[in-house]
Parts: structure tokens; C-alpha cells; sequence
């Protein structure tokens, strides 16, 4: 790692070694149905922490924002990959078209919603929206084996607004409509909901045409 990297990650390991909390660590863990060990640190906790480790430092990089990424994806706890979220989220104007492959890494690794979900809304979204040259792949994804690209794929345009494209959401939603995993059900329903503040007929008119789990229904037509 450049100097830049380590010695972000060095402040971050020093930071995390003082405010873990073992109790809080194991509720943590618990909620996430024990795929991953926590540090035990809560959100507000986190974000001072975070705030303390990137104090007086330069903005990343690309090569950086993918190595500082990387790194904290090597880590075993959560809050490390929390961090990361954030860290892309805050830099991602740094990134360059080609990040979409270390992102793609990222939501296929310790994959689950707590992580794919930030990537997915807040990084991916604007990457996508800088470079739309990314969205063939995107459309592959939307189709892919991996229910966590596909539910990237989803939910990248969240916050897209009256921008969103209408035609590409609701062929996600329709390919996707019989899948089976719970986490791809949610994502069509909350992508649904979400535009329907934009535009609340679109999304009741779709709803009425397709064959939508009970699930994604549910969801999609809570404040309709």
C-alpha cells in the first residue's frame, strides 16, 4: 500500500482497538445472523471514529480509493467494511468507469444487504450516472446467477429521481418478478416504492400489469 492507505487503515485499527465493545460486538454479530464479528461499535461511534482517522489527510487517489477499499474488505469486522461504504461514497467522483469492476468485488464478497445496499445506491448509482457507457453491464447484471448483482442492479437508480430510467427499472422488475430469494423480492418492491414518489401512476399501472410477488407488491404500493 502506498502511504496514503496505510497509514489511514494504521489510525482506523487504533481507533477500532480502543472503542470496541465485546457485549455490543456479539448483539451486533447476532443481528447479522453471525456471518461476521463487529467490533461492537454503533453508528454515531463509527462515524466520529471515521471522522478522526481521515482528519487532515488528502483525498484518495483511484489507485488508493481501491487499495484503502480493498484493505478494509480484508478485514473480518463489520465496521471495517462499513467504513469502506462511506470511504467510496464520500470519494466516488475519484473513480474512474473501470471502478465499476472493483465494486463488482466488493458486492460479491461477504456479501449481505447491510453493505451491498450503500454500495449499491450511493456508489454505484453515481458511478453509473458519470458513466453511462456502464450500463450494458449493469443490464448484465440485472440478469446475472448472483442475487446480490442482481439486486445491485435494482437498486442502483434509488435516488435517481425524475431522472431514473422508467423503462429499464421496470424491465429489471419484470425479468426478476418470479425470482426466489426474499433480498431480490424486497429490492423490486423498494425500487418500486421509491419511484412512486416521482411518479405514483407509472409505478400503480406497473404493479396492475404484472405478476409481482405478494412481497414486492406489498412493498411497492405501501403509500400508493
Amino acid at each position: 500500500m502506498t502511504d496514503l492507505p496505510a497509514l489511514l487503515l494504521a489510525r482506523l485499527d487504533s481507533g477500532f482497538s480502543t472503542t470496541r465493545d465485546p457485549v455490543r460486538a456479539e448483539a451486533m454479530a447476532a443481528y447479522m445472523r453471525g456471518q461476521f464479528p463487529f467490533f461492537g461499535v454503533p453508528s454515531p461511534a463509527l462515524r466520529s471514529l471515521a471522522r478522526t482517522a481521515m482528519a487532515g489527510l488528502p483525498a484518495p487517489t483511484a489507485p488508493e480509493l481501491a487499495q484503502i477499499a480493498d484493505a478494509c474488505w480484508s478485514r473480518p469486522q463489520r465496521e471495517f467494511h462499513y467504513f469502506a461504504c462511506d470511504y467510496l461514497r464520500k470519494h466516488q467522483r475519484v473513480a474512474s468507469a473501470g471502478f465499476l469492476e472493483n465494486a463488482r468485488t466488493l458486492i460479491t464478497t461477504k456479501s449481505w444487504w447491510d453493505t451491498v445496499d450503500p454500495l449499491a445506491t450511493r456508489f454505484v448509482g453515481d458511478l453509473v450516472r458519470r458513466h453511462p457507457s456502464l450500463l450494458p453491464e449493469i443490464d448484465a447484471w440485472s440478469r446475472h446467477d448472483n442475487m446480490w448483482l442482481v439486486r445491485t442492479a435494482i437498486l442502483h437508480q434509488l435516488h435517481y429521481a425524475d431522472q431514473t430510467d422508467t423503462d429499464r427499472l421496470f424491465a429489471y422488475c419484470t425479468h426478476q418478478a418470479k425470482h426466489q430469494d426474499f433480498f431480490v423480492r424486497k429490492a423490486i418492491g423498494w425500487a418500486l416504492r421509491q419511484y412512486a414518489r416521482t411518479d405514483p401512476s407509472a409505478v400503480r399501472e406497473f404493479v396492475a400489469g404484472t405478476t409481482l410477488s405478494p412481497l414486492s407488491v406489498r412493498e411497492a404500493t405501501k403509500h400508493l
